[in-house]
């Protein structure tokens, strides 16, 4: 392992003991099968698991692609820190995963085949593939104080918010002036682009790089707090309803419709009426090597977390990801490690691709077929 990503495992396995604070289908394709020669099994299959909302399948190992092929000591990463809150099934072997934390990937593996088991999920109406998209954090410039250029704030949760409850939505926080006064005070910061806050709401974090009022800057977190709760309604898909024939590279598609109708930019914004209040985290050095928290309540691993519908696969569940692109083909070991209000169904992930802009890009393509297979203990 070099010596980076033993940096990293290590980086996880303080934050677990420390405890790790809380702080959007197409044509179906067949998988691609494991190039190497199929694992062995070791122990029985069980019987069918039945979910709200999915059927699991207990499955051979060699059902699985690219299983011998897997970096599994990365995907490790995201195992150590599914320790620091795992669920009632995974957490009498954490005591195992973390011994592991610095091994090869080889007895990773063959723990892997004594101790869990592959489920492949599927939908209860019996399909197995559903369909696969990215997520990651972004990473934008501030202020602490709105300025001639920087005009779009982004706000901590208002008073009076009530969980569960619709508040004002986004064309309302714009444009009505009791939902104003209830944002008033309540800034955390301010981004020169109307399109760059949206990002952060439809992200659901993000850091900032801000300018504070005496000159000096820091890098923070902004971190989901709650919404509106009103329901999320797609940008792309709206922009595609008025004609926009390139809406697949989100944001920079949009960015340049935005540019070509100024006028129309308001409209674009309130085609969703979702709004996100965020609360601001500082970020030190083991928080800044890893992604937001989820909702799991677990920091992200890049390339290691998804956001699943819990209905279908309980948080804290070790899952087997193919995916055979186009744009990115995965075969991998992950965790199910938070949620989003557009990922529902069985068979259905958010792939969280990291932060920065060269993660945007990973997340910008990933619109693809997939296929799950939940790994529980046997």
């Amino acid at each position: 392992m070099n010596k980076g990503l033993r940096w990293l495992v290590g980086l996880a396995i303080v934050a677990t003991l420390a405890g790790c604070s809380v702080s959007t289908r197409q044509p179906e394709v067949p998988l691609a099968t494991p190039s190497a020669p199929p694992p062995r099994d070791l122990g029985p299959l069980g019987g069918s698991l039945a979910h709200p909302k999915s059927r699991w399948t207990p499955v051979a190992w060699s059902e699985l692609p690219g299983f011998n092929e897997d970096a599994l000591h990365e995907g490790w990463v995201a195992m150590v820190s599914n320790c620091a809150r795992p669920n009632a099934a995974i957490a009498p072997l954490c005591r195992e995963v973390r011994q592991l934390a610095l091994a090869e990937p080889n007895q990773q593996r063959e723990w892997m085949m004594q101790r869990l088991q592959p489920f492949r999920i599927e939908s209860l109406a019996g399909p197995s593939e559903g369909k696969l998209t990215s997520y990651y954090e972004p990473v934008f410039d501030a202020t602490r104080r709105p300025t001639a250029t920087h005009t779009v704030p982004l706000y901590q949760v208002p008073a009076g918010l009530v969980p569960k409850r619709p508040w004002y939505t986004r064309q309302e926080i714009d444009t009505l002036p009791q939902a104003q006064a209830a944002l008033r005070g309540r800034e955390i910061a301010w981004l020169a682009d109307p399109i760059d806050a949206l990002m952060l709401h439809i992200q659901g974090s993000g850091r900032l790089r801000i300018t504070e009022a005496d000159g000096s800057q820091r890098m923070v977190r902004v971190a989901f707090a709650a919404t509106n709760e009103q329901p999320y309604r797609s940008v792309q898909q709206w922009l595609s309803s008025q004609g926009a024939t390139k809406v697949s590279l989100w944001p920079d598609d949009t960015k340049q419709w935005v540019a070509q109708n100024p006028q129309r930019v308001s409209q674009l914004l309130w085609s969703n009426p979702r709004y996100v209040f965020f609360r601001e985290e500082a970020l030190n050095e083991v928080d800044a090597a890893s992604g937001p928290v989820g909702a799991q309540g677990v920091p992200l691993t890049a390339g290691r977390s998804i956001a699943v519908d819990r209905d279908s696969i309980p948080y804290g569940t070790p899952v087997w990801l193919a995916s055979p692109g186009p744009a990115v083909p995965l075969a991998k070991l992950v965790v199910a490690q938070d949620t989003g209000s557009a990922i529902v169904g069985a068979v259905r992930a958010d792939y969280f691709a990291g932060t920065g802009a060269d993660a945007g890009r990973v997340a910008a393509r990933v619109n693809q077929p997939l296929r799950l297979w939940a790994l529980w203990p046997k």
